[in-house]
């Protein structure tokens, strides 16, 4: 048995360090910008600059106690990561934003669907592109039309 299973002890948790950093940094960062923010002072102590300090300060502690973990090893192991479905979604999220003005939103979020569907595991992409480019022509329909919202439309948009 080695020294580290027979006291309970890991070596620090390396991903649980950069995300403590991240927190540490997010925190850091409003404050700054919080500080800079103009502003005219009133007659309340409680104004705009109060939450985000709130916000901030929260962040920064829980940053704090984030790394404090991860430097004990106090972190649970953590399953294999299989990042296939993640690139899936990803991708899905990356083609619907930059194709959005061009295609217009049915086809655009369809793909977004067929995608997330892969990631997910289910279906071939020829089955539910269609799909997707249905329900989301459904839910462009009922928000162009039905509630008067302005999404992008592209070619398939226009015929209606």
């Amino acid at each position: 048995m080695s020294e580290a299973g027979r006291f309970g002890k890991r070596a620090p948790d390396r991903a649980a360090l950069v995300i403590a950093a991240l927190l540490v940094l997010a925190g850091i960062a409003i404050a700054i910008s919080t500080a800079r923010m103009g502003g005219v002072a009133g007659y309340s102590p409680v104004g705009p600059k109060t939450f985000p300090y709130v916000i901030a300060a929260g962040l920064f502690g829980l940053g704090v106690l984030t790394a404090l973990e991860a430097w004990r090893g106090n972190f649970p192991e953590r399953e294999h990561q299989n990042f296939g479905p993640m690139a899936w979604i990803i991708g899905g999220l990356a083609v619907q934003m930059l194709t959005m003005k061009t295609v217009g939103f049915s086809i655009a979020t369809g793909l977004l669907f067929a995608a997330t569907a892969m990631g997910f595991g289910r279906g071939p992409l020829w089955k539910t592109i269609p799909i997707g480019i249905v329900f989301s022509f459904i839910i462009w329909f009922i928000f162009a039309k039905g509630l008067q919202l302005s999404l992008p439309a592209g070619p398939l948009e226009r015929l209606f």
